[in-house]
């Protein structure tokens, strides 16, 4: 590169940051990629750091300099790759400072990514902390850099790099860990320190504040580096157990250290004052067996309570809005890693929790600003109540006084839990007003579905605490909302007055009212849900008492909350709609069904077949506490006074039949009704129950746009689906007992629909469309609750031959329209699927060959069309989606087992045949590069050619050359995969060609013939599967089980390729002692080697192959 080229660079850099025009930013980044194809351009952009006055072309070729040495790693030698690694921390000395911080940032993560990738490779590169504490003892802006190098450094080694295995990356982050990370740790507390102490000199205020904050980093990377290897999750926002060394026990146990953080805490503010409390919450964190006695442990934790007292009482850092989420998790990890029964010991316990209660109830009524903080706190509550029954009242060794330990600490404790409890509610209650009044100003914690979810997990344990007394109070919130909501509500407006959005006043009391009404419902179905076995069963037997107390909690807690399903029931039969309701409303009483059927419905079937008499003689004779439970929900029952199990179902069935009805627009409320729908269905006796009931006979005859308006809502199209499976899997368990007339009647609907499209002329209208669309997303609702071979023959017998040839026919007339072709060859896919061994007709039934016949007509008829069409908007939607699921329509024809597919041949049907020519053809018309952009396309791709390889090889030989070779050359990309499931594919679809190649190499068959001329047109194929095979072996972090497979049908598929491997591997060597060990293990590898494909010999080579991999792994790299 020369002073005009560096020229035209940056403004291409120019261009791709500050353009206006989106075309000159997509051509300016198109020509710029260029950097990162090869290799050789490695020196331009060492010219371009060099020379360029251009931040932007600088931050452009560092990160090309890092993309190039991470995916071209192995193409330099160990000397260039220290070369690089000098270069760059030269630079970073020479000009860190001096560029912008997203072009520093850039430089630092390349060189740690060299100082990873070349770990292993020479001592220098373990040697970049020593060669960083030369920028820290330097100037400030030298310190900050080095501060923040080994920030990214210690974050490089903490995550996998792409490309890379699992294994050599936890080989690297352990040797880091042992040889740095608790040098790197000292650094940031000796940091911490001289700038506690301000001994920098010439240091800003500004510059002090920015060497803390990298300082504080570096301390919390260091503190949550992965030490043992469990790779956390890292979204996860809460810790675990923190695995430090025992060598870093005396750091850790020093009262000096978390002093240090603490005092940051205080005299700093966000981010540092924040930094400070994850390094405190981390520290707090640390493994139980760190400390060398129970003593220091207790004074650690003495220490740690000590500081969350004085913070809860000064209130000190709180006002900032960082500081308050980082220390209510510190609330939260406190409990998760100590016992309460250590907690107890502590001085000043019941204080701490006195002040931690009133700092709970605060938090709530300051839900506006810390409304994500409050599931931490519930959590904490939580704990600490559900370790209450494993420490005794007074525990040994306890504090004792005015402020002492916990002296009564369960007494203090239920007060202050109820306090928790009743403030949680009553502010969430009075939550609803504050944002209905600020008319859009403030965010609804509604709303935010995963803190919601959040806090209802964790509610009910902290409830069910002191239950009689939460009980109560949520029933005085609940009996005058309900009250005021059935007079106003449901009882007083007429239907025309519930059809119009209330005006001003009345129109903000309704929301206020179905807001409250809506956190209400959710608290006491999360109460319901919550209940463990320990409350109900076994323990009832014990006490019957409490039980029964309990049961008449929970009943009237549910009986009001059913009371409310039951009015909107009654409304929505008079005013034909859901009336005033809100989704969110609708949503928490789904919520609510949901979990009361988990607690008292999970048995109904059982129950509903015994007479009360033979229930009371089981309860006598229960030994094991079963029949008690049931006895325990038949009090509730009884004490809702609603009915029966069989009464309280039908007020569910009916509530989900309304949603359905009146709710088609809200796809929120669609899909947690059906998903409810789905789990009432599950099993067999709840299906017979349901059966019965009339809601469902309704749903069974009227499963229709007409009846059901959400059917034709375009974004409720799967839920169309599922809707359709749910109610197939409650009619065919009564096909299974041996009568089809029910299913028919069910799936009258649907053939009628078919026999109109039969009969009209004209296909192509908008009725026709949305009529075939439906119908075909009904068809594969049903298709997929077809379980067994007596379910799906009775569809097939409906559906075949009458009403299949519409499908080929809607496939000529919408092969362009994606809404259209979707539906038809998803329903097709699951149609031919033969899962669970539900197609296995009749010895004599020819149903199996005629199917595939009907399949292969679509596909024919799709194919054809869509190959000639032209597409240009979105050619993943309007081509290549059919075209996969096309793949995947004849992937599970071709693997089911259920067709003789030698009979087409014989009889000369060309319908495999056909098949196979078109859907070979749209498979090939894909540029490979875009079958990888696409996951879901690559799959099918794969999976495809996996199948037919391994039966239909004959078909792919007969290809030409230039086409087979364009398909080996797909599955040699795909071996390379970072996907184990597509390189697995592809190393079986290898193994079958090779295995065919070995076993029928003496054979003169126009198969083979075609096979050998298409390898002497590229004789090196086996050799490069070879190459790539036992290169992915090596270093590959795929499964190696699955690449040891094709090796040795390669291997004894042509031996001369395999020898000509092993001396191009061996002479690649530098290193003469290398040489002679690695054919030293090649010999190892072939000694006794049989040449045969048995089972056997391929499981006992496939070991071999492993031990070969462990061995070579060592020594190879160097």
């Amino acid at each position: 590169m020369d002073t005009q080229g560096l020229q035209q660079l940056e403004l291409l850099c120019d261009a791709l940051y500050n353009s206006s025009s989106e075309s000159e930013r997509q051509q300016a980044q198109q020509q710029l990629l260029s950097l990162q194809s090869s290799a050789e351009y490695i020196p331009q952009c060492q010219y371009i750091l060099d020379h360029s006055h251009s931040s932007y072309a600088l931050f452009v070729a560092a990160n090309a300099l890092t993309k190039l040495i991470t995916q071209y790693w192995n193409n330099f030698s160990v000397a260039q790759r220290v070369e690089i690694r000098n270069y760059v921390l030269s630079y970073l000395a020479n000009q860190g400072h001096q560029v912008p911080d997203f072009v520093t940032t850039s430089l630092i993560q390349l060189v740690c990514r060299i100082t990873k990738l070349g770990w292993f490779d020479d001592p220098q590169h373990r040697e970049l902390v020593e060669d960083v504490e030369k920028f820290l003892h330097a100037n400030v802006d030298y310190c900050i850099v080095g501060l923040r190098i080994l920030n990214q450094v210690v974050e490089e080694f903490n995550l996998p790099t792409s490309g890379r295995t699992l294994t050599l990356h936890r080989k690297t982050a352990v040797s880091f860990r042992d040889l740095c990370l608790f040098h790197i740790f000292q650094i940031c507390l000796s940091t911490l320190q001289q700038v506690q102490r301000r001994q920098f000199a010439n240091a800003s205020p500004q510059q002090e504040v920015k060497i803390a904050e990298q300082a504080l980093a570096l301390s919390v990377r260091a503190l949550s580096f992965d030490f043992i290897g469990t790779n956390p999750d890292e979204s996860a926002e809460d810790v675990g157990t923190i695995q430090v060394p025992n060598t870093w026990r005396r750091l850790v146990q020093n009262p000096e250290t978390m002093s240090l953080f603490l005092d940051f805490y205080k005299n700093t503010q966000p981010p540092s004052s924040s930094l400070a409390l994850q390094a405190v919450i981390l520290l707090s964190s640390v493994r139980r067996s760190l400390f060398a006695t129970d003593k220091d442990r207790a004074a650690f934790l003495q220490q740690l309570v000590t500081a969350i007292r004085e913070i809860l009482q000064t209130e000190q850092g709180l006002n900032f809005q960082e500081n308050y989420h980082e220390f209510c998790r510190l609330l939260g990890r406190l409990k998760a890693n100590y016992q309460l029964c250590e907690l107890v010991r502590t001085e000043g316990f019941n204080e701490w929790c006195d002040l931690a209660a009133a700092f709970t109830v605060r938090s709530f009524q300051q839900w506006q600003w810390f409304g994500n903080s409050i599931h931490y706190l519930l959590g904490l509550w939580g704990r600490l109540i559900a370790a209450i029954p494993y420490v005794p009242q007074q525990p040994a060794g306890s504090a004792s006084g005015a402020n002492g330990g916990g002296k009564n600490y369960r007494e203090n404790m239920q007060r202050c839990v109820l306090q928790v409890v009743q403030s949680y509610i009553k502010c969430m209650v009075d939550s609803v007003e504050v944002v209905v009044r600020s008319d859009g100003g403030l965010e609804d914690p509604l709303d935010d579905e995963g803190s919601l979810k959040d806090q209802l997990e964790r509610l009910p344990v902290i409830c069910l605490f002191q239950y009689p007394a939460v009980a109560q109070y949520l029933m005085s919130f609940l009996d005058p909302l309900l009250q005021t909501y059935r007079e106003k509500v449901l009882k007083n407006l007429p239907p025309a007055q519930l059809a119009a959005t209330a005006p001003g006043e009345a129109a903000s009391q309704l929301k206020i009212l179905d807001g409250q009404l809506t956190w209400l419902v959710y608290v006491v179905g999360a109460i319901i849900g919550g209940h463990t076995s320990e409350i109900h069963g076994t323990s009832s037997s014990s006490s019957d008492s409490g039980a029964l107390s309990q049961e008449s909690m929970d009943a009237n807690l549910a009986s009001r909350c059913l009371l409310l399903a039951q009015d909107f029931n009654v409304r929505a039969q008079q005013t034909g709609g859901p009336g005033p309701c809100s989704p969110r409303l609708e949503l928490a009483l789904v919520s609510f069904f949901q979990s009361f059927r988990k607690m008292y419905a999970s048995e109904m079937p059982h129950m509903l077949s015994m007479s009360p008499a033979s229930l009371s003689a089981a309860i006598r004779m229960d030994a094991g506490g079963g029949m008690m439970k049931q006895k325990a929900y038949q009090t509730v029952y009884d004490l809702m006074g609603l009915g029966d199990q069989v009464g309280i179902t039908t007020i569910i069935v009916t509530k989900v039949g309304n949603n359905l009805k009146y709710w088609g627009k809200n796809e929120d409320v669609v899909s947690r009704t059906l998903q409810l729908f789905l789990e009432m269905t599950m099993g067999c006796g709840s299906a017979k129950v349901l059966l019965s009931l009339d809601p469902i006979q309704y749903l069974l005859h009227h499963h229709t746009p007409e009846y059901f308006p959400f059917l034709s809502v375009p974004a409720n199209s799967r839920h169309r689906t599922s809707f359709h499976t749910t109610l197939a899997r409650l009619i065919l368990s009564v096909v299974d007992e041996g009568t089809s007339a029910a299913f028919e009647s069910f799936m009258e609907p649907i053939l009628r629909v078919l026999g109109r499209l039969q009969e009209t002329t004209e296909m192509r209208t908008e009725e026709a469309k949305q009529a075939v669309i439906g119908v075909c997303r009904d068809l594969r609702g049903v298709t997929a609750a077809t379980q067994n071979r007596k379910a799906y023959c009775a569809l097939f017998e409906l559906l075949y031959p009458q009403y299949l040839p519409v499908f080929v026919r809607a496939a000529e007339v919408w092969f362009d329209t994606p809404e259209v072709t979707t539906a038809l060859l998803k329903f097709m896919q699951e149609f031919v699927h033969n899962k669970a061994q539900r197609l296995m007709f009749d010895q004599s039934s020819p149903n199996g060959i005629l199917l595939f016949r009907e399949a292969s007509r679509v596909l024919v008829a799709y194919g054809t069309r869509v190959l000639q069409h032209p597409f240009r908007v979105d050619v993943y939607k309007e081509k290549y989606k059919g075209i996969a699921i096309s793949l995947n329509v004849l992937t599970c024809a071709l693997s089911g087992n259920y067709v003789n597919f030698g009979v087409f041949a014989l009889y000369e049907d060309p319908a495999l045949d056909n098949a196979l020519d078109v859907v070979l053809r749209l498979a090939l018309s894909i540029p490979f590069q875009e079958i990888l952009a696409f996951p879901k396309l690559s799959k099918a791709y794969f999976a495809f050619f996996e199948v037919l390889f391994r039966n239909h090889i004959p078909a792919v030989l007969s290809l030409s050359t230039p086409v087979f070779l364009q398909v080996i050359q797909a599955q040699h990309e795909g071996l390379q995969s970072v996907d184990p499931l597509l390189s697995a594919q592809c190393a079986s679809t290898i193994d079958y060609l090779a295995t065919y190649y070995y076993q029928n190499k003496s054979k003169d068959r126009p198969p083979m013939r075609a096979l050998r001329n298409h390898l002497q047109a590229q004789p090196d194929v086996i050799f490069t599967l070879l190459s790539t095979l036992f290169n992915q072996l090596l270093f590959g972090s795929v499964n190696h089980w699955a690449i040891t497979r094709p090796v040795l049908s390669l291997m004894l598929a042509s031996e001369e390729d395999f020898n000509a491997y092993k001396e191009h591997m061996i002479s690649s060597q530098s290193s003469p002692e290398n040489q002679a060990r690695l054919r030293e293990e090649f010999a190892r590898l072939c000694n006794d080697l049989q040449r045969n494909l048995e089972p056997s010999n391929r499981e006992r080579v496939g070991q071999k192959l492993t031990v070969f991999r462990v061995a070579v792994s060592q020594f190879l790299a160097s």
